[in-house]
């Protein structure tokens, strides 16, 4: 049985936790008939909400959710270096907490993975509403 370790970094995101969750967890069925078993990775880089309450209560009905918290911020580079330090899945993938890379397409990565790729990166094609002056920075 493979497993795939989903790392998570937060910050501030009390509002995105539970429904990041119910996200990821809809693919459960999918999961479970390929016999791949799920590790969740919260990385928590020193939010001032309650990022972590949320986390702990996840975690408190199921154990595939754990923590990490920071005692301040660290920065996204940090968070992502110490959940894939943590992580123990056969791969691991970095998602952000806030749904803006939607969680459906770590089945499509893994199905890459499974090919041979050893690194799979997602590209927005629409980058939605942003400043002219942002989508140049981005590109």
């Amino acid at each position: 049985m493979k497993t795939i370790s989903i790392v998570v970094p937060c910050y501030n995101e009390e509002e995105s936790v539970a429904l990041f969750y119910r996200e990821l967890t809809k693919n459960d069925p999918f999961f479970k008939e390929k016999e791949i078993e799920l590790e969740l990775l919260y990385i928590d880089d020193g939010s001032k909400d309650g990022t972590v309450r949320e986390v702990k209560k996840l975690i408190e009905q199921d154990p595939r959710v754990h923590i990490i918290s920071f005692s301040r911020n660290f920065g996204k580079e940090a968070a992502m270096f110490a959940g894939l330090e943590k992580a123990e899945g056969d791969c691991a993938v970095i998602i952000d907490c806030d749904l803006q890379h939607p969680p459906e397409k770590i089945l499509e990565m893994y199905h890459l993975w499974e090919e041979g790729y050893d690194v799979i990166e997602g590209v927005k094609e629409d980058r939605g509403k942003e400043s002219l002056l942002h989508r140049a920075f981005a590109n």
